[in-house]
This record gives structure tokens, C-alpha cells and sequence, in this order.
């Protein structure tokens, strides 16, 4: 009888604990999710006797790698109301902006068998999931620009039990013509372009292993077999300053990995990526999001599909802009690009709410609309922004700007860069959010996140960059037709988090005395 009515005090908790007032409480409660910050490693040092030298390196692959790996303990902490199974990595669903690699988002990847891991930039604006591999010429593993912080792989086709070639004449390879000799024994080639100037990879199509796990309480192993670029030659931003191990591409086609995960029946036809403000975020493949996120239609090209949604209105600080035009959702795109006129109506409503000085033009820097921010911070107005979607859902920028720093002044540049072909919305403009691309309705969602709430280390804030060393405007996003081949209220909350505090305790209190 006793056993019972515990069992049935549980179970109520856990359901008064599910509902939307309390999961922040309880969630609130576990910042030791992100464990090298330095209040742990002061009690780390206190309790368990450790030292600096047991902390994996800031910025280092380990640093990413463990992070991602204590992430898996938070599995049952889902971002979607929709409950279905979702996957994600096997080195954890974390995502983490680097500054001085694009500024971009990376994760860590483990392909083929046994696992050979790979820090991958995750771009929406491309399909094809490549890797160094058998290198003509590929980013120098001991290259200075970024050896002190990341150790980079170059995949080995050898090493993998598991490795298959795609041979010519599969199904799935649409490179036939660059086929030499009998189709049935050749090995199918590849050729992308990227928008960034002479930015491309080729190479061959391979399948192996893409090592993933369940995004639940059991953490089930899945492995799939993924096809993906094994990239022997790299040229422009990828062979020194974006994705120098590797691109993730997430697109439409067949031969992304969404496509593929969704076509073999491992999940929903859609994925999530969250960013957050620290520069700490998240990825999710099965997740449609949630009931009360907002939507808009994509824009869906047949002949070349593509996360291009409308765009009705544009709004700068009191000022709206009746500016419609369409343009792709692009995480693989540091900044936002705009064509004209659209570019030239939105910032030239920037600088006349603007109240500080402009900064003198910088060709070191890449934005045209700059300004010296006021000693005084407060008298820094900088103008709100926002989008206006097809179906009026309204898209807040949170950060429209990206603040640089040097010993005498602090500049801000309005992150928005003059294109003359297309127009995209960058990973800059999607932070603060979880952005849902629902592949199967064929919708962009979007809803305010914290992603977790994740604490970071100061080097992923775009608030204190090297003037020397300003982010290239990178966009990795595909150009025109490519070949590609296969495969609620305050009080409420305080009081929902000593509820669940107190009443953590005393399960725990009974569970030891049983």
C-alpha cells in the first residue's frame, strides 16, 4: 500500500512538472548542464581535487566533444510538443558558434566504423554531407590559423569496415556523364559550388556509417548508412577560414541527410536547430516543432528545391517598409544579404533613427553601416527590427547588429550586406530562436528559445571580436543548379521552482530509505 501511494505521489509530480508553468522551474534548477564553467571548476577544485590541467582546453575539439557528451544525461528534455522519436548526433545535439571558422555553427560527427569524428559546419543552404578525404587539396591539418584550438580529421576510407564506394551506374548517382569506362565498376563523382567566390568540393560519393541516438531517456544507438562527399579537392573559404572539416548539408534534396534519415523510416520528415544567444545551440532531426510556434509557407522550386520563404514587410524602429521579396533560410550564411531595393529601404531607415556617429568606412570590414557606439552605453539607440512573413507571422530580430571592439573605440555595423543576386536571412538574424524546417508540410516554424539555457565561453559572443580579425561574410549556400547524387508569470514560476526542488528532495529522501 505504501509503495503504491509513492508511486502514485511520482507520477503526480512528474505530470505537475510536465505542464509549460513548471518545466522552466525544474529545468532552471540544472545548470551544471554546462559543466567547465568557472563556478564548477572552483567547486571541482574544492571537492573532487581537481586542477586546471583536468579541464579540457576552451575551444578545443575535447572542450566541444565532452560537452556534447553531457549533454546526453538531458535527453527527456524535448523541444517538441509533437512527440515523435528524434535523433541526433551520437556526440550529443549541441551546436556551438566559432568566430574565427566563419562564424559559423559547428558540431561534432562520428562516420564510419569505428567512428572517425569530425567537427562539420551545418549549413540549410546546401545538401551534400561531406569530409576531407583522400586529400588533393583539402585545409592543412597544421594550418596556424586554427591548430592551437581544433584538430582537424581527414577521413580514411580504409580505416572504415564498413566503407562503400557509390559506384556509377547506382541509382541515385545523376554524374553519370563524368564517368569514364564501365559504369558498374567506377565510382560516381561530385561537384558543388558555393555562393562565397570560388568556394567548391569534389571528390566521389561514398556511403558508411553515420553514428546517432535517440533524443529520449534510453538514448538508443542508431546507426544509419548516409551517402556523403568524400571531398578530395577544396577551394576558396573552405580550404582556410569555414568549414575546413567538413559541411553538413541539410537541404531538400535526396542526398541530404534529413532526406535520407526520413526516406528509411528513422524519423519525421523535418529538424530543428536552435541558436542561442551565447552561441551555444542545438540540432534535432524528427522535430516539428510545437503547436503555438509561428509558420510561414516555403517557396518550393521543383527543379531546385530550396528553404526559400516571403518576406511582406519590414519594420525598422517606428518605420515600416512595405518591401516584399523571397529568400532562403540560410544557416550556412554568416550574415543577412539583401538585393536592392529591399537593401537600400531597410538601411537607409536604419541610419536616420540612428543617433550615433558613423564610423568612417573600413575596408577591413564588410558592412557599410557603421557607427562609434557613445561612451555612455544607454545613449546607444540602436533601432529595433523585425520581418513580416507570408501568413503575418512576425519574425523579431534580436541582434541586427554585431559589435567590434578595440582598446580606443566600440564600433557596431548593422549586420545586413548588399547582395546582387539573392536574398538570404543568415545565421545572425536567426538568433534567439528554435527554427523548425518541416520538410513534410513544408513550412519554416519558429519560436523564441534559450536553447537550454546554456552557458558558453566568452570567445562564442559576437560582443568581443578583433577588429583585425573581423568574420567574413561567409555563405556557403548553393549556387544556381548543381550536380548532386544520392545517397507565464513570475510568481508562478517561483513558487513551480521550490515545488520542485522540495519535492526532488524528498523522492529522493524516500527512494534511499526503500
Amino acid at each position: 500500500m505504501q509503495s503504491h501511494f509513492l508511486f502514485f505521489f511520482i507520477i503526480t509530480f512528474l505530470l505537475l512538472c510536465s505542464n509549460n508553468s513548471c518545466v522552466n522551474a525544474c529545468v532552471f534548477t540544472l545548470k551544471m548542464h554546462h559543466r567547465f564553467s568557472e563556478p564548477m571548476k572552483k567547486w571541482s577544485e574544492n571537492v573532487n581535487k581537481f586542477t586546471a590541467a583536468d579541464f579540457p582546453t576552451k575551444g578545443s575539439v575535447e572542450y566541444y566533444s565532452q560537452l556534447a557528451d553531457h549533454d546526453k544525461m538531458f535527453r527527456g528534455r524535448r523541444l517538441s510538443d509533437s512527440g515523435d522519436e528524434r535523433l541526433t548526433f551520437s556526440d550529443g545535439n549541441s551546436s556551438f558558434r566559432i568566430s574565427n571558422l566563419g562564424f559559423l555553427h559547428y558540431t561534432t560527427v562520428s562516420l564510419g566504423s569505428p567512428g572517425q569524428k569530425f567537427m562539420v559546419a551545418l549549413d540549410t543552404g546546401s545538401d551534400l554531407f561531406w569530409v576531407p578525404c583522400e586529400c588533393s587539396r583539402c585545409a592543412s591539418i597544421d594550418s596556424t590559423a586554427y591548430n592551437s584550438d581544433f584538430k582537424l580529421s581527414i577521413y580514411s576510407p580504409t580505416r572504415s569496415s564498413t566503407n562503400q564506394k557509390i559506384a556509377c551506374n547506382h541509382v541515385m548517382c545523376t554524374n553519370r556523364h563524368e564517368c569514364l569506362g564501365s559504369e558498374s565498376f567506377n565510382t560516381c563523382p561530385y561537384s558543388v559550388s558555393y555562393v562565397s567566390s570560388e568556394t567548391s568540393t569534389s571528390g566521389i560519393l561514398m556511403e558508411d556509417l553515420l553514428h546517432l541516438q535517440t533524443e529520449d531517456s534510453d538514448a538508443e544507438i542508431v546507426d544509419a548508412f548516409v551517402t556523403f562527399g568524400c571531398g578530395q579537392v577544396q577551394s576558396g573559404s573552405f580550404l582556410d577560414i569555414a568549414a575546413p572539416n567538413g559541411l553538413f548539408g541539410l537541404g531538400l534534396e535526396k542526398i541530404s541527410v534529413p532526406s535520407i534519415l526520413s526516406r528509411e523510416g528513422y524519423t519525421a520528415d523535418s529538424f530543428s536547430m536552435c541558436f542561442g544567444h551565447d552561441g551555444t545551440g542545438r540540432i534535432s532531426f524528427g522535430d516539428k516543432g510545437s503547436l503555438d510556434q509561428e509558420v510561414t509557407p516555403f517557396n518550393v522550386d521543383s527543379s531546385h528545391p530550396t528553404y526559400n520563404i516571403t518576406v511582406t514587410q519590414l519594420r525598422v524602429g517606428s518605420s515600416l517598409i512595405d518591401s516584399s521579396f523571397t529568400a532562403l533560410f540560410d544557416s550556412g550564411t554568416s550574415f543577412t544579404y539583401l538585393t536592392d531595393p529591399h537593401y537600400t529601404r531597410l538601411t537607409e531607415k536604419f541610419h536616420a533613427q540612428t543617433k550615433d556617429l558613423r564610423h568612417p568606412a573600413d575596408q577591413k570590414i564588410p558592412f557599410d553601416y557603421c557607427y562609434d557606439m557613445s561612451p555612455d552605453a544607454n545613449t546607444s539607440l540602436i533601432p529595433s527590427m523585425s520581418l513580416t512573413m507570408k501568413g503575418e507571422g512576425q519574425f523579431f530580430i534580436f541582434d541586427p547588429v554585431i559589435i567590434i571592439s578595440t582598446n580606443r573605440e566600440v564600433v557596431y555595423c548593422l549586420a545586413v550586406i548588399r547582395s546582387a543576386e539573392l536574398n538570404i536571412i543568415g545565421q545572425n538574424f536567426m538568433t534567439g530562436y528554435r527554427i523548425v524546417f518541416d520538410r513534410e508540410e513544408l513550412v519554416l516554424g519558429w519560436k523564441k528559445s534559450d536553447c537550454y539555457d546554456i552557458e558558453s565561453s566568452s570567445d562564442s559572443s559576437p560582443k568581443s571580436l578583433n577588429p583585425n580579425k573581423v568574420p567574413p561574410a561567409v555563405a556557403a549556400g548553393l549556387q544556381g543548379h548543381h550536380e548532386r547524387t544520392r545517397n507565464t508569470s513570475e510568481a508562478s514560476s517561483f513558487y513551480c521552482k521550490v515545488f520542485c526542488y522540495w519535492t526532488q528532495m524528498w523522492i529522493w529522501f524516500v527512494i534511499v530509505l526503500l
